[in-house]
């Protein structure tokens, strides 16, 4: 089982910014593409954006051009900045390999995007 920890979330306006991190072992960032997930209040577990190990990015629609995700393997720690939030970002993030594996869910951070 792969430990992966979130942490950065916590509520902000619209229109506000938040940065989350996400740190793991060094087998894990070394050896895959990683990416940003998240669930909200009764719906599935989505995919945000991931990076590759070379440093490019893909995102969703949903998020492309105003979230951020980037990583520094040196740290193994990888980050969205997520700016211009809205209501419909509200979830729980979670960060994974991608493709995800099954047995690497952490405990995810809240992000409340709320006036």
């Amino acid at each position: 089982q792969v430990q992966l920890v979130e942490s950065g979330g916590d509520l902000a306006q619209p229109g506000g910014s938040l940065r989350l991190s996400c740190t793991g072992s060094r087998s894990i960032f070394s050896r895959n593409a990683m990416g940003w997930y998240r669930q909200a209040p009764g719906k599935q577990r989505d995919l945000v954006a991931y990076i590759f190990n070379s440093g490019h990015p893909v995102y969703t629609d949903s998020v492309k051009g105003r979230f951020t995700i980037s990583r520094d393997d040196a740290k193994n720690t990888v980050y969205l900045q997520m700016n211009s939030l809205k209501p419909e970002d509200t979830a729980v993030y979670y960060c994974n390999t991608w493709p995800y594996r099954s047995d690497s869910w952490g405990q995810g951070t809240q992000v409340t995007v709320s006036s």
